[in-house]
């Protein structure tokens, strides 16, 4: 029977590798109306078919036989390359539906996820919703598809604001971008009138919780902690929350009640394999190694090719057995980053981790000072551009265990002093470096004093702004944060900037003389230099490395088309920013 007035005009392409299960999906699509249907057997045809050819539905199976591409694979493609119309279908096959299968859905923005077996009735509902939904949304969706966010925002607030159908997930969808677009305030706002919308209790679970993200997002800690709260007071079962707040622990730098947390975060899913990740990562900084073992090796388990899966799990692994001295676990490990990065040549990111692997195994095959080379290289990266937090922690935590590849002391301290000069942003951080140190003498010493010194500096530039003298005060954390690259100094000179405008302009009256526009250079040149090296070192501090990489924000709903994962990061979608949300 047609599931709408259409569907007989309608193309489709189904992408399966078995031969049986191919003919019965086929047939399936013809009884329930679809006027044309092709198959293609494997991911590679069927790529080539949706470049040549436009097609309103695809069906297409998750996992294939002796290929290490997946449909998920072919979809991130078709996504990154802009060859599927944002009109088309895409219906993914899964043999099970764990957790992680779902999550990974979510990720990528699926229109539906069929769980074999299944029948022509389930296949030609999940269809008509999506094309319906396709339909309602049309201008929405292709604003998103075409990263065009800003059009996408207001096209859903119009819906939302006109109670049109779909309006509830328009108004998800607005607050999300909102918070894409660094504006955590108004997606606040948005996110309680969600709240309210709802008859039902306090409202709908995740709207409270974007709520908490958009005021962690903010840097209201504590009120996203206590709305995390009352959500968990009403649903103590609720996995999103029990995850959301260990975030916002490890941003309090409560890193025991965090670790708790994230345990029963895993314990309510044990599918989602960012949550074993995050679980694991957490529990190697703090030092509870066994823990973190299990839980990192339950989600190597889940498996590498899995959009979710972060290559840093891998290093975290290796670290661990390095500690066992279990030299064929650490080879093993290195093996597989070695081939992730042969798939993905040129990532940065996988470069460093592979070094580090090596590292570790040349130290348990012949000794620490045979992985001078690998350490020497990777410290030599702290000043580089591109060098970031995750990598910082990394070195310290390989440079904690092999102590001998340093030529002295005094090379292992001037190290540590520079890794903390640069990332020592917070105090959540910069326990986090000391943790990644193995919390080891000098290194504890010389982080928290590295922390302290930087807070002194931005307390100084702040009263010397108060004082009367903003120019002074920008001028010198401009100069502090181009020599150590500390993103803390450089956001302070940028906010002091746009605080004191007026008076840099030359606007304010009764300006002191060492302020006057004759002796500073005009706000547009301090604030040209300020987003110049915003943007240059801006995204080294995006993330506590291994807890708060994944775009996957508790209770957020993934976006098509925004924050779509970059070529240097394979081995998950990193689309989060600084604080979840």
């Amino acid at each position: 029977m047609p599931i709408d007035k259409d569907l007989h005009l309608a193309r489709a392409l189904l992408v399966e590798g078995n031969a049986l299960l191919r003919n019965v999906g086929a047939t399936q699509l013809r009884d329930i109306g679809v006027g044309q249907v092709s198959t293609a057997t494997r991911l590679r045809d069927a790529r080539v078919m949706l470049e040549r050819e436009r097609f309103d539905i695809v069906v297409c199976c998750r996992d294939f036989e002796e290929s290490e591409q997946s449909g998920q694979d072919l979809l991130d493609e078709l996504r990154r390359e802009r060859l599927l119309s944002p009109s088309t279908v895409f219906l993914m096959v899964v043999e099970q539906a764990s957790y992680h299968h779902v999550v990974e859905a979510a990720e990528a923005s699926l229109d539906a996820l069929l769980v074999r077996p299944f029948t022509a009735v389930v296949l030609a509902q999940r269809l008509s919703e999506a094309r319906q939904r396709k339909r309602e949304l049309g201008a929405v969706l292709r604003a998103l598809d075409a990263g065009e966010t800003e059009a996408a925002l207001v096209r859903a607030l119009k819906r939302f604001s006109e109670r049109a159908p779909y309006w509830m997930y328009c108004g998800r969808v607005a607050a999300e971008l909102m918070l894409t677009l660094k504006r955590p305030g108004e997606a606040a706002m948005l996110f309680d009138k969600l709240a309210g919308a709802s008859p039902k209790d306090r409202g709908p679970a995740w709207a409270r919780l974007g709520s908490a993200r958009a005021r962690l997002a903010a840097g209201d800690v504590g009120h996203a902690r206590r709305a995390v709260l009352a959500v968990l007071d009403d649903e103590r079962g609720n996995a999103d929350a029990h995850d959301l707040l260990g975030r916002v622990l490890v941003e309090q730098s409560e890193f025991d009640l965090a670790l708790e947390h994230y345990r029963i975060a895993t314990e309510l899913t044990p599918g989602c394999l960012l949550r074993q990740q995050h679980a694991g990562a957490l529990a190697f900084y703090h030092g509870q190694s066994d823990f973190a073992l299990e839980h990192l090796e339950r989600a190597l388990s889940l498996g590498m090719k899995s959009r979710l899966f972060d290559a840093l799990t891998l290093l975290l692994i290796a670290m661990l057995r390095h500690d066992q001295r279990d030299a064929g676990a650490v080879g093993s490990a290195l093996g597989m980053l070695r081939r992730l990065h042969e798939r993905h040549a040129g990532s940065l990111r996988l470069e460093r981790l592979v070094i580090s692997a090596e590292a570790l195994h040349l130290a348990l095959l012949q000794g620490a000072q045979a992985a001078a080379g690998p350490v020497a290289e990777l410290a030599g990266q702290v000043t580089d551009d591109s060098f970031d937090l995750e990598g910082a922690a990394m070195l310290l935590a390989l440079s904690h265990r092999l102590s001998g590849a340093f030529g002295s002391p005094v090379e292992y301290e001037h190290l540590v002093q520079a890794v903390g000069r640069r990332f020592a942003v917070s105090k959540a951080i910069t326990e986090v470096l000391v943790a990644a140190a193995g919390r080891s003498h000098p290194a504890t010493g010389i982080l928290h004093a590295c922390h302290a010194e930087v807070t002194d500096l931005a307390e100084r530039a702040m009263e010397r702004a108060m004082a009367g003298a903003p120019a002074e005060a920008v001028r010198s954390l401009l100069a502090s944060g181009e020599e150590t690259k500390n993103l803390r100094l450089i956001e302070l000179a940028r906010s002091m900037l746009k605080r004191h405008a007026a008076r840099l302009s030359g606007v304010a009256a009764g300006m002191p003389p060492e302020d006057s526009p004759a002796g500073l250079p005009e706000l547009e040149t301090l604030a040209e230099r300020a987003a110049a090296l915003a943007a240059r070192v801006g995204h080294a501090v995006n993330h506590i490395a291994g807890i708060q990489r994944s775009g996957r924000a508790p209770g957020a709903m993934h976006l098509r088309g925004v924050g779509q994962p970059r070529e240097d990061q394979p081995a998950e979608p990193r689309t989060e920013s600084p604080v979840p949300g």
